[in-house]
């Protein structure tokens, strides 16, 4: 469900933001909401983050029923205002910190950038460039400004807890040792594969399978099957006969994770021994045979092998530890001057649950 900017600005505004849901009066909300070490959060600025928040929802279809009727969209305003407010603050804090380190973003940094998400989103054409810019309601200017404030964001964060972090040995085992499931390898398959498709035609206007021609491929796939039952290579006989493109390589696919594929086909094989062939199988379009080269079972990595995959996740966890500790103690030496008293109420209430704040931004 995909929801425009022009949706959501309306059916925020039409509920009043967080006015109804909460009794905060409207001409406080737009005004300035709190003031930060003398920097303000206004009520745009926090319409805008709720918009944002509301349609990240909403088009993951978390809350796609949200903007059917007020009450379901001031339910959800309701939930997730507290932890914008929260993330707003923290924002503003560490904004502020960057300024005093003098962080700068240099025009060269943001063009870099700005390339290499046109490339990756498959936008460098100019006129889908700006369609874009457009259906997210925003301008050039505005792409800059949040590309410099997550810049901002990430080095203060690097400079105040990434960078003294250090992971030992010990405590990088150790997690390893208790969370052994996220270094399992997944179960694999190779497979061999003869496939002979089945020639469609057309009568009256549908395609369909001529029946004379199906017979002659299952025949000709049975004999297949009894060439490699009698002996012959089965890489040999795929290359012959085959019609798949893997016959190239002797019929060879794989290695295949074997949850990626068809419930019928893992419990056929599931049957089988390396080396074993099946009988002929009919689908939708040709018939196929197959040959089990090998199968795996799931297994855990070793460490030595996963090594810096695991510091890459201990560093992660300890991270956000830090950074939550460091944005608690950047709050409590802030001046925080609120406006009203439901906002105070609704910010400090979600801080005290670290789990549902920012965390690390």
């Amino acid at each position: 469900m995909k929801v425009t900017v022009r949706v959501l600005v309306a059916a925020v505004i039409a509920l009043g933001l967080f006015v109804r849901s909460t009794g905060i009066s409207a001409d406080v909300l737009e005004q300035v909401l709190v003031k930060v070490n003398g920097d303000i959060i206004t009520k745009t600025d926090l319409e805008q983050k709720q918009i944002a928040a509301i349609r990240s929802r909403i088009n993951s279809n978390v809350d796609a029923d949200a903007l059917k009727n007020d009450e379901q969209l001031k339910k959800l305003l309701a939930e997730v205002t507290p932890r914008i407010l929260v993330e707003a603050i923290d924002e503003l804090l560490l904004l502020q910190l960057g300024k005093e380190k003098g962080y700068k973003v240099t025009d060269q940094q943001f063009k870099d950038w700005l390339n290499d998400l046109r490339k990756n989103q498959n936008l460098e054409d100019d006129k889908k460039f700006q369609q874009a810019l457009a259906q997210e309601g925003m301008t050039m200017d505005d792409l800059r400004k949040n590309f410099e404030r997550q810049v901002t964001i990430y080095r203060v964060q690097q400079d105040e807890v990434g960078s003294k972090l250090q992971i030992t040995e010990e405590e990088a085992r150790q997690y390893y040792l208790t969370h052994q499931q996220e270094f399992v390898e997944a179960a694999t398959v190779t497979l061999r594969e003869i496939f002979i498709e089945i020639p469609t035609s057309t009568q009256g206007g549908q395609a369909g399978v001529n029946v004379a021609q199906a017979d002659e491929i299952e025949a000709k796939a049975a004999a297949a099957r009894a060439r490699v039952a009698g002996g012959e290579d089965f890489a040999k006989v795929a290359a012959e006969v085959s019609s798949a493109a893997s016959k190239t390589n002797g019929g060879l696919i794989g290695p295949i994770a074997v949850k990626e594929l068809s419930p019928s086909l893992q419990q056929l094989l599931q049957k089988m021994k390396p080396g074993e062939v099946t009988q002929p199988i009919r689908l939708a379009k040709g018939i196929q045979i197959l040959k089990l080269e090998t199968i795996t079972v799931p297994t855990v990595r070793p460490f030595e092998s996963v090594r810096d995959l695991v510091a890459d996740k201990v560093y992660a966890e300890r991270q956000q530890a830090e950074v939550r500790k460091f944005l608690e103690r950047v709050r409590s030496q802030a001046i925080i001057v609120w406006k009203n008293e439901e906002l105070k109420k609704a910010y400090e209430q979600q801080i005290k649950n670290p789990q549902t704040t920012a965390g690390g931004l």
